[in-house]
């Protein structure tokens, strides 16, 4: 009922979404001599704010069209390779020519970047595939909104995310490398240990974990805590609810992405609160700059997907409830999975200081998960003034996380001919 009702609102609000829109265009027109006057830059920005408050986003492009290697620019193409209903792996081709012009002669390892299934699109990994890009062959997990997958396409729950994620490592070849930010740790740790035991030739040559519950029990935040204090069937009653028409998923049972999203904004309300009243003042001030960052950011920050009732419903049970991983329980189809028998995949976790979403401590349990690794294998770090999305993308990222991520990979990466590397250019399902 609460998802019709959303749809409702939004419809609802559609004239008075182009009614400011009209305004703000009017006011805001150079050609109308009041438009740089304190009364037309205040309309403007109010109309602006109201349709931006208002307005529905979709899902963002990639926006990575060059890159920067050695100061010369590169062209850079994103590909699906591979495709499922539920998710399309892109490749991030580099022009060859533009790279040798650039200096760089090197065969590059091949990483798959598990990007999370929590309400966002895997686009807020943007900041992320550009470091990679400038060392490594990127792929990256582009997951599917739940809303536009028919209902005849059946079920996707955390084992069909497992099953993905071991099928897309084969896509790429000989002994790839995985990076797993935020959600997908313990679904990208069980695929892993599960290749290991399985001795695939796919299995990862490194595996990097950043900022996730690989042991949600370990320094509990907010998060953790709603997921532990709720009763499973809480969940199911509140928190789900039937996709409404005209959707190609109409019918089918989902976590909205609004509602995520309302989560999200609330646990920091003041500041995003703060974020929208600063921008008001920018758009008055005439300050476009800093009002086009605040764009950029929330064009992404408010692009939100479905998740399918499975899914959400085993993740809550399974990495927030019952500890499964961490505990020796986890059992994939019919198999336990064990961590402890993975012997030759190298292994980096990655924390934030004040990550309010993963607390220390719950990334690193991977460490002692893995105990069949020798210690050398092993890499822990822990950034410094860095909350949760900083552990993945922004400054410190670039500058100190990443270097450490790329020479760690590179460390790892096996001897391959050029024939083994990854050249995917047909998609198949």
């Amino acid at each position: 009922m609460l998802y019709a009702i959303h749809e409702a609102a939004y419809y609802a609000s559609t004239p008075w979404r182009m009614a400011a829109r009209a305004m703000r265009d009017f006011w805001g027109s150079t050609i109308n001599p009041a438009h740089d006057s304190p009364l037309g830059r205040t309309i403007t920005a109010s109309a602006d704010l109201f349709s931006s408050l208002t307005r529905r986003y979709g899902k963002p492009d990639w926006k990575i069209d060059q890159i920067m290697v050695n100061g010369s620019p590169v062209r850079v193409r994103p590909t699906t390779v591979w495709e499922s209903p539920w998710c399309k792996l892109v490749q991030f081709d580099r022009d060859m020519s533009d790279m040798r012009r650039a200096g760089h002669r090197e065969l590059d390892p091949a990483i798959l970047i598990v990007a999370p299934l929590s309400g966002h699109y895997a686009t807020l990994l943007r900041g992320t595939v550009e470091a990679f890009l400038q060392d490594h062959a990127v792929f990256i997990t582009d997951w599917s909104n739940a809303r536009d997958v028919s209902i005849m396409e059946g079920r996707f729950g955390f084992h069909d995310y497992v099953d993905h994620i071991q099928e897309m490592l084969r896509q790429l070849g000989p002994r790839p490398h995985v990076l797993a930010v935020c959600q997908p740790g313990p679904a990208v740790m069980a695929a892993a240990a599960l290749m290991a035991e399985d001795d695939d030739p796919s299995r990862p040559a490194s595996m990097t974990i950043m900022g996730s519950p690989i042991d949600a029990r370990l320094s509990p935040t907010q998060t953790n805590k709603l997921a532990e204090e709720r009763p499973f069937t809480w969940f199911q009653k509140e928190m789900v609810y039937t996709m409404p028409p005209p959707y190609p998923g109409t019918g089918r049972r989902v976590y909205p992405g609004f509602v995520q999203l309302y989560s999200f904004m609330s646990m920091n309300a003041e500041k995003h609160q703060e974020a929208h009243r600063k921008y008001f003042e920018d758009l008055v001030k005439g300050d476009g700059d800093n009002a086009d960052k605040h764009r950029e950011f929330y064009d992404e920050y408010l692009s939100v997907l479905d998740l399918t009732e499975e899914f959400y419903l085993e993740t809550i049970d399974i990495v927030f409830q019952k500890h499964l991983l961490p505990k020796g329980e986890l059992v994939h189809r019919g198999r336990l999975v064990k961590p402890e028998l993975i012997k030759d995949i190298a292994l980096m976790t990655v924390e934030g200081e004040f990550d309010d979403i993963s607390g220390i401590g719950q990334t690193q349990a991977a460490h002692a998960l893995c105990s069949g690794l020798p210690a050398e294998m092993k890499i822990d770090y822990v950034q410094p003034n860095v909350g949760h999305y900083g552990v993945f993308n922004g400054r410190r990222f670039k500058a100190e996380i990443y270097p450490r991520v790329k020479d760690f990979t590179h460390r790892w990466d096996p001897p391959m001919a050029p024939q083994k590397r990854p050249n995917l250019t047909v998609v198949s399902g």
